[in-house]
């Protein structure tokens, strides 16, 4: 039920966004309604969600009194353009309405990947961090046969190559951990209740690492040449929020991070093969060329 609502909300914002800024009659937004859910939509279910939209994004839908449209104004869709998690939310109940639209007209003509991203655990999550409940998790490692069971404090959720994970504080551990969904076997809100920190943000976090990985050491600055049609592929989809252009030269194009390395970023490193170099730091050049000599003493 919370999904479908969020989903309804999108799509309501997203079709007065499409139409702003000469904006929309609740007549036409009616329509539309009917059109899509197959229901009445009444002006109090319409202004709860626009009160709701305000809420959730921090997004108003206002009336303007000459013609009586409703339509977003520009300070807000500016926020819709540069806010990451609004935009994903945007986006993912976007395509989701889409399909389900035409799903009957497009069926053979749309491919997704099945990701096992623990997408069924997520909406407990989101509900035990807005009611600040412990959660009671059993949780498999990759590397165990044995399951664990863990008490965590849900601080927030993070996604990362269509995986979403947990962090918060874990009991049994005394410490900040981070739980990957699809390797959560059982999920409980428990009845105890936690204090979240004041100054706790994911962004803040997770600002210093490549992936889900708590950070345990000092961001470095991590140079590395990309060839001409690589470097593209980079600038379009750049490894990390601080990754800069240094200098652009005939062999390529140098770019430079700033982060903490861990396991995950070699891997992703290892990934580009020969249309990426790693120039410093000589520890983490090191690393990425032994792991790929290592892969390559397999195929000899």
């Amino acid at each position: 039920m919370v999904t479908e609502l969020i989903g309804k909300y999108v799509w309501l914002l997203q079709k007065v966004a499409g139409a702003s800024p000469t904006g929309l009659s609740f007549r036409e937004i009616s329509s539309m309604w009917e059109s899509r859910f197959g229901e009445e939509y009444s002006r109090r279910t319409f202004c709860n969600h626009r009160e709701a939209i305000a809420e959730v994004f921090g997004i108003e839908i206002l009336c303007r009194r000459s013609d009586n449209n409703y339509y977003i104004p520009v300070p807000s869709l500016e926020q819709l353009d540069s806010d990451a998690s609004t935009r994903w939310l945007l986006n993912t109940f976007t395509v989701g309405n889409l399909l389900s639209e035409g799903r009957e007209q497009l069926r053979g003509r749309i491919a997704v990947e099945d990701i096992p991203s623990g997408y069924r655990h997520l909406t407990d999550i989101m509900k035990a961090m807005l009611a600040k409940k412990v959660l009671l998790i059993t949780y498999r490692k990759y590397d165990s046969d044995k399951p664990e069971t863990i008490h965590v404090q849900p601080w927030a959720v993070k996604e990362f190559a269509s995986r979403w994970y947990v962090t918060g504080f874990a009991a049994e551990r005394g410490a900040c951990r981070i739980y990957g969904l699809d390797r959560i076997e059982e999920l409980t809100i428990t009845e105890e209740c936690f204090t979240m920190p004041q100054d706790y943000d994911v962004e803040d976090t997770f600002a210093a690492s490549y992936g889900p990985y708590l950070t345990g050491g000092e961001p470095v600055l991590i140079r590395f040449r990309a060839t001409p049609t690589e470097a593209r592929y980079v600038t379009d989809l750049p490894l990390h929020p601080s990754q800069t252009l240094e200098e652009v030269t005939p062999d390529g194009s140098i770019f430079s991070l700033y982060l903490v390395p861990n396991v995950n970023l070699v891997m992703e490193l290892c990934r580009h093969g020969d249309r990426l170099e790693v120039l410093s730091p000589a520890s983490l050049r090191e690393e990425v060329r032994d792991a790929l000599a290592r892969s390559l003493k397999q195929y000899q």
